[in-house]
This record gives C-alpha cells, structure tokens and sequence, in this order.
C-alpha cells in the first residue's frame, strides 16, 4: 500500500494523474473482460438452446416408427370393466358376461392366549410344503416366523376379546398374497399335513377357527347363451388377452353383457403430430428471439443497433437450418402439407389439426409413414446438434469454454503487468517530488548566496 501524499512540493494531484493513466493503461484488459462476459452469455444461451434441442429429440424419437404410431383407444360400455391397448392392438368388439372375481383367501384361526407348537407345516395349493418354526410359541413368535417364511401368506395377530378368566385373546388371521385359485394354502400345526391319527391338523379347519374368503379366479363368459359360449378365467382381475393387445380389468360381476370396442385412435396420433410441431417451433422461437436486432438510443439520443446473442452466430444458423430440412423435406416424393405440417413464411412451420384428421380418415398408413419419417429425420438432426459428447452446439460450448479460460489467464497476466505499472508511476512521480524539493532547495540557497553578495557590495 502507497504512504506517499499527494504534491507536497509540486501541488499536483498524483493520485488523481496516476489513476487516469492506469485506466488508459487498463484499456486492452478491459476489452478482455468484455469478451469473457460475452463469451459467458453466449455459454449460458447455448446451453439453454441445447436442452430444448436435446427435449426435441426425445420427443422425435417417441414417434420415430410407424409401430409407434399404432396407437389404439379401448374403451367399454361399463364403468365396472376398464380397459387398456397397447401398440399390438386391432379393431374388433367383444361381449363378456363377468362370472366372478379374483379373490385371495383368507382365514382366522380359534382364539388363544398363544400357539400350542412352534412347527408349522405350509401347504401351497399345488401340494409344495414348507416347515415354519417359531422362537417360541408366543403368537408374536409365531407371526414373525410365518411371515420370514415368505411362502406366500402373511399372518397378523388380532386382538379378539377375553376369555372366561378375563384373560386377553388373540385371533391370526391369515392372507394370501396372490388371488387366485393358484394362491389357496392350507396352514398345518406340526411338521406334516397330517397328524399321527389322520385328521387334518389345519388351523383354519380347527374349531373356533373360520374361512373367511376362499381362493377364486376371476371368470368371464364369452359369447353368453349361444352355442360358442365359453368360460375365461384369470388368477387376477385382469385379463390380459381377450383381444389382440388389450387388458381387460373387471371389478365387479355383471349380469348382462359388457361390449369392449377397440379402435384406431387417430386423436393420439395428431397429438403426437402437434407436439412434434410445437416443440420445433419453441426451439425456432428461442433462436430468433435471441437473435434479433434491437434499435436504441444512448442518453445522449445517439442510435445504438445491437444484435442478440445468436445475431451472426453461423452454428446456430447451420442447426436450425438442419432442423428445419428436416421437418419439411419431402417424403417419397410427397410433401408434409399433404398432412397438414406445413412451413410458413416466417420460417416456422404450421400444423392444421383438420387436415391432418382427414389424412388419416383417408390414408392412415401413408400419413404414419410421412409422419414417422419425418420425426426419424429431425430426432436424427437434433441429436447432431445436441449429442453430449460430439453435438455441434456442445462444440461450440466447449469452445466458448476453452475461449473463456485463456482470456482469463490473458486478464491475470494484465493484472500482474498493471500493478507493475502503478507501482512505476508512484515511484515515478515521488521522485520527481524529491528532484523539486532538492531544485526549490538549491534555488533558496543561490537566493540567499547572491543576496549577501549584493548586501556586500552596498557597504
């Protein structure tokens, strides 16, 4: 830190001198500290531009194959049986009767204080057994270990009154964890099936004990009162193939027939269309808006004309110009606006939702074809422009990166180089104070040395 004190002997404000010459000094590092926060503007927009390209791309390719866009809408006539097409779906109807519904067993065992063994037998519906041994006979133990177990059920102890004595009782109840048929148990007291006399040693058989719910599959009647009728059953209450693709999930029984219609759902597709176009006009939106030219005046009314961060940007120009090739190009000859995806005047393109819905009506294989390709051709275009690794705009970003850091070591050395230069210039300029206390020195002293010469001569 400088202690030297302005003018002392000159009555100049050096301060003041050194400052301004430090700021013509300053010039060149100033002009590099522009072009970092240009450069970091430039960074942020293109990242910006990136994600939103990057978001077009993962849209594209949703619709990128024509099996995409094998899009079906089931529905059904009653609120009881719900539905759900895939892309393997095909037009067609269906009448089901709903017999019954899937159901899971369950059962709770007799009262008690606790168990009377710790061996258990599990007895899955197709006659596999597992051996369940608790810690103790304690009902807790007891639900700890069929649970651990995992073959299938869970227990859960509940509390069911007093007994004579006023001494607490506790119920287990038993549930499967699958519905179905496939899911029925059987719990046995003992390592085996079976106790020594042949009587079945079943908890939920025992006295006191109850069968709340049996195991059932679901079941639906096809084709109800006519000779082809048949019954379909489900371990759940869905079906999953009654017709080609389509899930079919009942929640109650019915009596009279439920109609299932499964059709092409042209609406999903145009949606799909028309937020392809809405999404390559956002990404054409943000490049022009950050490249407009804006006129200004200063306070001092002169004009200013500044462009926007992608004003000139060649990079930018080139991906929006492949985007755009590659959502209006022909295909086989035939151009997007026979679907209802056209360019506009302004560079942007125009989705006529009606025209589109007509297309389909009249040629939905042709307007999948047109419509898949030209989402292959821009997913493919944005992806050039976006891929993380090699993308063009991420190139440009890694090259605006790399500009960024070498002018910051450029802005560095400046500040070494202009502390060296006001340290001169103080040195400078407390010399030169010094240089003037020694002349106004020498000067009082020639004053006073011709004074008594001439005070001599007088006498």
């Amino acid at each position: 830190m400088s202690l030297a004190v302005d003018g002392l002997i000159s009555g100049l404000d050096t301060t003041a001198l050194i400052n301004s010459l430090m700021t013509l000094e300053a010039g060149p590092q100033n002009q590099l500290k522009a072009r970092v926060s240009s450069s970091n503007t430039l960074v942020t927009a293109l990242q910006g531009l990136n994600t939103s390209i990057a978001s077009l791309a993962t849209l594209a390719n949703k619709s990128a194959t024509t099996d995409s866009l094998n899009i079906y809408a089931a529905t059904s006539s009653s609120a009881t049986v719900t539905t759900s097409a895939s892309s393997n779906a095909a037009t067609g109807s269906l009448d089901i009767v709903v017999a019954q519904l899937a159901q899971a067993q369950s059962g709770v065992t007799a009262a008690m204080t606790e168990a009377s063994t710790v061996d258990y037998t599990l007895v899955a519906n197709d006659g596999t057994e597992t051996a369940i041994t608790a810690a103790t006979t304690a009902l807790d133990d007891v639900v700890t270990a069929i649970n651990a177990a995992e073959a299938g059920i869970t227990a859960t102890k509940i509390a069911s009154g007093t007994d004579a004595a006023g001494v607490t009782q506790y119920r287990l109840q038993l549930i499967a964890d699958e519905t179905g048929r496939n899911g029925a148990f059987a719990l046995h007291a003992g390592t085996s099936a079976m106790v020594a006399d042949g009587t079945s040693s079943n908890v939920l058989t025992a006295p006191g004990a109850a069968l709340i719910r049996t195991a059932q599959d679901a079941s639906v009647t096809l084709w109800k009162g006519t000779a082809a009728e048949q019954a379909i059953t489900s371990s759940t209450n869905t079906f999953a193939d009654l017709l080609p693709g389509v899930a079919v999930t009942v929640s109650a029984v019915s009596a009279e027939p439920v109609t299932v219609r499964v059709s092409r759902d042209d609406a999903a597709v145009s949606s799909l269309a028309k937020g392809l176009v809405d999404s390559l006009n956002g990404v054409f939106a943000l490049i022009s808006t950050k490249s407009a030219v804006v006129n200004s005046t200063d306070s001092t009314g002169k004009a200013i004309v500044s462009g926007g961060v992608f004003s000139g940007d060649s990079t930018v120009r080139d991906v929006k110009q492949l985007i755009l090739n590659a959502a209006s190009s022909p295909v086989d000859g035939r151009s997007p606006s026979e679907i209802g995806i056209s360019i506009t005047k302004t560079g942007t393109l125009q989705f006529d939702a009606d025209k589109f819905a007509t297309a389909m009506k009249d040629e939905p294989e042709f307007v999948k074809r047109v419509l898949s390709e030209i989402s292959s051709r821009v997913a493919t275009a944005a992806s050039s422009a976006s891929d993380k690794y090699d993308g063009m705009i991420t190139s440009k970003i890694t090259g605006q990166e790399s500009l960024v850091k070498s002018l910051g070591t450029q802005i560095d050395s400046w500040d070494l180089r202009l502390a060296s230069r006001r340290s001169t210039l103080e040195r400078t300029y407390a010399a030169m104070e010094v240089q003037l206390s020694n002349m106004n020195a020498q000067s009082a002293w020639l004053t006073a040395q011709v004074s008594a010469l001439t005070s001599s001569t007088s006498k």
